[in-house]
């Protein structure tokens, strides 16, 4: 009875210690346990495209798998450390990013791709329609040498300003405007609230503007914004960043996942691989909680009750 009673109070221990220990894994991954929903971590980029998409997840997580979210804000370099340190599960809106790929995904293995998203991506400058009507050749970068004048302002000087984003975003201008020898200097917004401001402002106002933007982008239901033709895009023509003298590439946006969540994150990491929609679908979604007022989670809902048939095909089997 004496070795009955000592072999189960060694088993016992074993047990608790086991318990104790754990695995190493976070909250964020895996399906749901009966003690409990998990939580899926999701970065939050500051875009509302980026919210979009985000809180249509988000909503399905929660409402129909049962899945706790929480976000985590800031920008695109800190979430794919998130990756490593295992703050982040996902990133549902990637653009591009070919450096950080190589840097998480090839040596580190701390996240893969979880396939496109459905939205194509641009990047590049614009001006009111205004301001092509009158100068067409504004839509060249030559005509934008020609006409540089029109473009000054307080903090460009003697240059033409270039409006950017916040320095945070993709964006090699400062390069371009360099290598193609263009008298402009770009100045630094705090982000996309800035440039919809000024986009209105130069619009409603007539008053001249120059400005970094993208598609997909909820204001081009609102106003009318004319694309300036930059030396065209090559394959390579960007691979070195000081160098470069041609325009944006085409984006085919990505979800980038932690490897964590991509091996035990059940039925939520097939859901978020699944996701793919539009740019006109993020546009409405977006239009609603810009334009509209709606929180993310309502306008998120507005768009769920009205395309059951497109969201369904994304639920796991």
């Amino acid at each position: 009875m004496k070795r009955v009673r000592l072999l189960a109070a060694v088993l016992a221990s074993a047990l608790l210690l086991t318990a104790c220990s754990g695995d190493g894994e976070p909250e964020g991954a895996g399906t749901p346990s009966p003690e409990g929903a998990r939580t899926v971590r999701i970065a939050l980029h500051p875009w509302i495209g980026y919210e979009a998409s985000a809180a249509v997840v988000a909503y399905l997580l929660k409402r129909e798998l049962g899945y706790k979210v929480e976000y985590v804000r800031g920008t695109e370099a800190e979430s794919w450390k998130g990756f490593e340190d295992g703050t982040v599960d996902v990133i549902i809106e990637n653009w591009g990013h070919q450096d950080l790929k190589r840097e998480y995904i090839d040596q580190k293995k701390v996240a893969v791709s979880a396939g496109p998203t459905g939205n194509r991506g641009v990047i590049g400058w614009y001006v009111p329609e205004w301001m092509a009507q009158r100068y067409p050749e504004l839509t060249t970068y030559q005509g934008l040498i020609e006409h540089y004048r029109l473009f000054r302002t307080e903090k460009s000087g003697n240059l033409g300003q270039l409006l950017a984003g916040d320095p945070s975003f993709v964006s090699h201008d400062e390069a371009l405007i360099r290598n193609l020898k263009l008298p402009f200097k770009v100045v630094y917004t705090k982000g996309e609230g800035e440039l919809i401001e000024a986009a209105r402002k130069a619009t409603q106002n007539r008053s001249p503007l120059l400005m970094y933007f993208y598609e997909p982008q909820w204001l081009f239901k609102q106003l009318k914004l004319v694309k300036v033709n930059l030396p065209p895009y090559a394959l390579g023509c960007d691979k070195d960043p000081e160098r470069v003298a041609c325009d944006y590439p085409p984006y085919l946006l990505d979800k980038i996942v932690s490897a964590r969540f991509a091996e035990n994150g059940g039925k939520a990491y097939e859901l978020i691989k699944n996701f793919t929609w539009t740019n006109e679908d993020q546009s409405a979604v977006a239009y609603d909680m810009a334009v509209n007022n709606m929180s993310a989670d309502d306008a998120a809902r507005k768009w769920i009750e009205a395309n059951k048939v497109v969201w369904q095909s994304w639920l796991p089997s």
